[in-house]
């Protein structure tokens, strides 16, 4: 299993603005912290944005913060919003497979499937974020 670039920025996104809830971030300041592109992280807050996941405000003091408290944003529903498709095999797709229908691969992988969403349904951005994240502060380069 694989989640896409693009995923993985969304979930670092939402980690740094975790870590500094009390303030807007810039999608520059985001980008830096993390090495990406400041056009690609443009699209991941598109995005983001789309999902409700994070609020954002345009203008001279404008940012970007979470939409919500972190712990009422879990990782499954983050996955869910920035995945295009999380099918593990293309049958899971609804693509067409010469031995569909009559293979137990696809029932397989809709297991393994709902059991790494069930993981990340059960956890929230504030346990990747929350209190004692002193070290990711000082990683990023974040001012406390």
């Amino acid at each position: 299993m694989h989640l896409t670039k693009f995923t993985d920025y969304g979930l670092r996104t939402l980690i740094f603005l975790a870590l500094v809830p009390d303030r807007l971030a810039s999608i520059a300041e985001v980008a830096n912290a993390y090495g990406i592109s400041e056009s690609h992280m443009t699209k991941v807050v598109h995005k983001l944005g789309q999902a409700q996941l994070v609020e954002t405000l345009r203008g001279r003091n404008g940012g970007l913060r979470l939409a919500r408290p972190a712990q009422e944003i879990g990782l499954g529903k983050v996955v869910r919003a920035m995945e295009p498709e999380l099918a593990l095999v293309e049958c899971q797709s609804g693509q067409h497979c010469a031995i569909g229908g009559i293979c137990r691969l696809q029932n397989i992988a809709d297991e393994a499937q709902s059991a790494m969403v069930a993981v990340l349904d059960k956890y929230t951005l504030a346990d990747v974020a929350g209190p004692g994240s002193t070290a990711l502060l000082k990683r990023l380069g974040v001012g406390a």
